[in-house]
């Protein structure tokens, strides 16, 4: 996969050596102006591995648009038998998962290698 950057320093970049596999990672606010370049790009990042690994480690903000990307890649991904993880989860954005009781759609990881 390319290089992909959205607007307001959100980024999406990588790919592991496995080639079943695709990581990103996203950064900067996942909100209501980056979400809609980032789904799309995640969900072509579903429709095409078994294994996306999302690093969200550099994530500085996400709101209700952002979590629904990420909830929206994770039910495609599911639909189509394919795996979703994150890693390096901000505490934020996990205490949001745990919230809204969202934290089961994903398979959520420390550290990217683990991929």
């Amino acid at each position: 996969m390319g290089a992909h950057r959205c607007t307001r320093r959100s980024g999406w970049t990588g790919r592991p050596p496995d080639a079943t596999a695709a990581g990103s990672r996203v950064s900067g606010e996942l909100d209501l102006v980056t979400a809609g370049e980032v789904r799309e790009a995640l969900q072509r990042a579903v429709g095409e591995n078994r294994v996306v690994v999302i690093d969200l480690g550099g994530l500085t903000f996400c709101d209700c648009t952002g979590l629904s990307a990420l909830l929206t890649t994770a039910r495609t991904a599911h639909a189509g038998d394919a795996e979703l993880r994150l890693c390096a989860v901000p505490h934020f954005l996990a205490r949001i998962l745990r919230l809204s009781g969202t934290r089961g759609a994903f398979t959520i990881e420390e550290r990217h290698d683990q991929a």
